[in-house]
């Protein structure tokens, strides 16, 4: 969730009827609270009157529905009453970021008990086991801390209220063999709210062949503007297959109302359509669309939940290769275009054959060395859900290969003793790469959702 983009949250503000604490202190974080809100670009609802009885929760919680927010504050800059807890998680099922602000700065008497309520609140929630983030500290935190954590809080409780909204399908099923990918659609529904929708790998590519003409001579000139440097012949009577791809995935998602989309890619598509598919997932995932290959609906559904933290899709890989402190990732040629090195520099991507069944189209470039790298993995086992994600660092290839690869560096960890561990938790082979530091967001998700959680 990027500052100042403008979304709509529901801020709940709770005073008091009985006289006690310092109530002056009260309206000024009220206040300064809100304020924080609206610089960080939330339009907040509910926040207008504080809420201090039932009557005023559901007049609150009313204005909070009607705007469709998807999430809830709640801010005690006085200690409210433990049962109110229990009247807010019967109206709003979805995580609540509960706000804990500061006592009153100076000797004398106890301000607030905003850190009481919370604790109060927070044990409350956690015994009826309605999931709920806590955030602490003062609306005017010189440090920044505050803020990020805020905001942090904010997008795992929107989070999970869209992915129990949202939609994942598969095109066909997992590709030959891959049986750990295989998918529970009812176990998808009880952990996270999703539906699943399973379709037709026939009638994807009767789409794609039926894609109009006109559509793919406008997509052509947009695939053109990328500037991809091409070592097979590729005019676009070999470009508009890709293009075809790119539009027959746009329009399933959009006619049947997928979130998030998983494809099985191989051995059919080459087949039965000459080429493989990954420079329209390249471009899918380049513009931020949660879209896995292989048939990997769980890694689909881990690309949506990540798009809809704000850290994009990422990149699916395979785990090639590792000794004691480094990975080698490396996935045969569909990573976004934006976790590459730029367009046109000798490292940059460029349009190639597929390294194993020699068709096009695929998009080969090594991943950009020096940076943050966060990987994470959303699995099913033994009846439930488990993830994990864990940091490192990008650093220059000890070889090179084709298609897409990573080298990556950890500290502080036994990367086979890690590996062995994970395998043994029944991990998948694929994972997602994302640019940046999210091991921790990924940890509080998981809790958010009940998901088992690896380190």
């Amino acid at each position: 969730m990027e500052r100042n983009v403008t979304k709509n949250l529901g801020v709940m503000v709770f005073g008091r009827k009985r006289p006690g604490f310092d109530q002056d202190w009260s309206q000024t974080l009220w206040e300064r609270s809100l304020k924080t809100l609206q610089e960080m670009g939330f339009t907040c609802i509910g926040a207008d009157t504080r809420v201090v009885d039932e009557e005023t929760i559901h007049a609150a919680l009313d204005k909070i529905e009607a705007a469709k927010c998807d999430a809830l504050v709640v801010v005690q800059p006085s200690m409210s009453d433990g049962q109110f807890a229990f009247t807010v998680a019967q109206r709003w099922q979805d995580p609540i970021v509960l706000w804990t602000t500061p006592e009153r700065p100076g000797n004398g008497k106890v301000s607030s008990c905003s850190l009481v309520g919370n604790n109060l609140w927070g044990s409350i929630l956690r015994q009826a086991h309605h999931p709920f983030e806590l955030v602490y500290g003062g609306p005017e935190d010189a440090s920044g801390h505050m803020e990020s954590d805020l905001k942090r809080a904010i997008a795992l409780a929107s989070t999970v209220s869209r992915l129990r909204r949202a939609k994942v399908g598969c095109v066909g099923t997992h590709v030959p063999g891959f049986v750990d990918l295989s998918v529970d659609p009812f176990l998808i529904r009880k952990t996270f709210g999703l539906q699943f929708h399973p379709l037709s790998l026939p009638q994807f590519i009767d789409r794609v062949n039926n894609i109009d003409a006109d559509a793919v001579a406008q997509d052509l000139v947009e695939v053109h503007k990328l500037g991809l440097t091409s070592k097979v012949t590729t005019p676009d009577e070999q470009l508009n297959v890709n293009s075809r791809y790119f539009l027959a995935i746009k329009d399933l998602m959009a006619e049947m109302n997928l979130d998030a989309m998983a494809l099985q890619c191989w051995p059919e598509l080459a087949a039965f359509l000459g080429q493989w598919p990954y420079l329209a997932i390249a471009r899918m995932t380049t513009a931020g669309k949660a879209v896995a290959i292989e048939g990997d609906v769980d890694g689909a559904i881990g690309a949506l939940m990540s798009t809809l933290l704000g850290f994009g899709p990422g990149f699916q890989t395979d785990w090639l290769e590792h000794d004691e402190r480094t990975i080698h990732f490396w996935h045969p040629g569909m990573a976004p275009l934006d976790m590459c090195n730029p367009v046109g520099d000798a490292d940059g991507p460029f349009l190639a054959e597929h390294f194993n069944v020699t068709k096009p189209m695929v998009v080969e470039g090594k991943l950009q060395v020096g940076q943050p790298v966060t990987v994470s993995r959303l699995w099913r086992c033994d009846n439930k859900y488990h993830m994990t994600a864990f940091e490192g660092r990008s650093i220059a290839p000890r070889r090179l290969v084709t298609g897409n690869s990573l080298l990556m560096e950890v500290d502080n960890e036994n990367v086979t003793d890690w590996f062995d561990r994970l395998v043994h938790a029944g991990m998948p082979h694929h994972f997602t790469l994302h640019y940046g530091n999210y091991a921790e967001t990924f940890r509080r998700l998981s809790r958010m959702l009940g998901v088992e959680w690896h380190k």
